[in-house]
């Protein structure tokens, strides 16, 4: 290749207030991952490592989660079988904790006090006023030191709109309970629920006003670089042709859905409020804001994401699935075999969706590998129990190779009460970020390469 003809990885297909960064293609050159660069003197571009945080509220039947077996020869138990086809790019870590969710003297409040402390580590302060106080989260961590190399630092996503003031868990605020992620200790991120905006937050730099006439003249995102389009398409090979075919038709998609949603009216419930041009479907929601992080990711538009696929003690109904009746009042089972089979389907229903997201990532190329193979994808709960409230013990999934840093296809134990913020240091290890501590780590988690 004439190496002269290159692409900077930094290319954007720029129009009337659109700017789309590319995912990689030939042109731009070799890319590897870390732990197949080649020996020095040959010219490549190392490929970066990225990190999502999917929360997911009121713990788990851990008994149909958790596998028997340790090592590579585990079996699936029945709600990890819809990852059947990831298998391979995953691992299942048992035994870490999150101490910081525990009362430790505070009384009530185990919800809210999984959330705020799941990505912190940190103890969160009881107050349902202004005085709210915890930690950075893990996520914001990384954003300090790599956010500058993105075009967002990072991007914050959910389900369920948060609340900022009142009382929703026995005395601690409501922001708790629906924020994953802390910039710093008394300031927490919103997360966008609307696909909508996610989608003009990646790709539109229109001022609001603007945005309503171009949506008015029902035109694609990708007219508007329709020429700066047409030019690159004569300074790439065939398979950056179809690469980019696959990307705009992605793009295309999702905004079809985006619009499809808005026509039809919301799901009333008395459970649950769904905001304005907001998917009524709850999986289709789901499954949009997962399109958007694979797109996020493959255009190198961040490298840190959350996404909260439901405020932590969340009572939405999974009529879908059969089950009319309150996810949050179901955790309280009590041992009642009726309630806890239909918990265990809200649980399968959950990991379906990541499933989902994770053979998207896994089917989509980059360099020597795939987005998944150059991601390091946690799922899990601040919860275990969702009937006790325990927080040890955690559901947590860790997939994704970390672009070589991490071997999968494994199911780890590792001693009780190893705090989960230990993962949280592994993890910001793989992302070029040396801490010595994060909220109440011990040190790195070992085990995991």
């Amino acid at each position: 290749m004439n190496t002269s003809k290159q692409l900077s990885r930094r290319t954007f297909l720029r129009g009337l207030g659109v700017s789309i960064a590319l995912p990689w293609l030939e042109v731009m050159g070799p890319l590897t991952s870390w732990a197949n660069a080649p020996a020095s003197g040959v010219a490549h571009q190392t490929v970066p490592n990225r990190m999502a945080f999917l929360y997911v509220p009121n713990g788990k039947i851990m008994e149909h989660w958790t596998p028997q077996q340790i090592g590579t020869n585990y079996e699936l138990t029945d709600i990890l079988k819809p990852l059947e086809n990831v298998k391979d790019k995953m691992l299942v870590l048992s035994g870490l904790t999150a101490d910081k969710a525990r009362a430790n003297g505070d009384g009530g409040g185990d919800h809210a006090r999984a959330m705020a402390a799941f990505l912190t580590g940190a103890q969160p302060r009881k107050t349902d006023g202004a005085d709210i106080q915890v930690g950075v989260s893990v996520d914001q961590v990384a954003t300090s030191h790599i956010g500058n190399r993105t075009r967002m630092p990072s991007l914050e996503l959910g389900i369920d709109p948060g609340r900022r003031a009142g009382n929703c868990d026995s005395g601690y605020s409501c922001v708790y309970s629906s924020t994953l992620s802390w910039r710093s200790g008394t300031q927490p991120l919103p997360k966008e629920v609307n696909p909508k905006l996610a989608f003009e937050r990646l790709f539109s730099s229109l001022p609001d006003t603007q945005r309503e006439e171009r949506d008015q003249q029902r035109k694609s995102i990708l007219d508007f670089v329709r020429q700066d389009s047409r030019e690159l398409l004569h300074q790439v090979s065939g398979n950056d042709v179809r690469k980019l075919d696959e990307y705009f038709s992605a793009i295309r998609d999702i905004e079809v859905r985006i619009a499809s949603a808005e026509k039809f009216p919301p799901i009333e419930s008395p459970a649950y409020i769904v905001p304005e041009e907001i998917p009524a479907d709850y999986q289709e929601h789901l499954r949009l804001m997962m399109d958007l992080m694979v797109l996020a990711f493959q255009a190198d538009i961040t490298r840190v994401t959350t996404f909260v696929l439901a405020n932590e003690g969340s009572n939405r109904p999974y009529p879908f699935v059969d089950v009319p009746d309150g996810h949050h009042y179901l955790s309280h089972h009590s041992g009642d075999e009726e309630k806890i089979e239909k918990i265990k389907r809200i649980d399968i229903f959950h990991a379906q969706q990541l499933a989902y997201f994770l053979e998207k990532l896994n089917a989509t190329p980059e360099g020597d590998g795939s987005l998944l193979d150059h991601s390091m994808i946690l799922y899990g709960s601040g919860n275990a129990d969702g009937n006790r409230h325990s927080h040890h013990d955690l559901p947590i999934l860790l997939a994704g190779n970390g672009c070589g840093t991490i071997k999968s296809g494994r199911h780890i134990r590792y001693p009780k009460e190893t705090p989960l913020n230990n993962l949280w240091l592994s993890m910001l290890n793989r992302m070029d970020v040396d801490l010595a501590q994060l909220g109440d780590s011990t040190g790195s988690l070992k085990g995991l390469s």
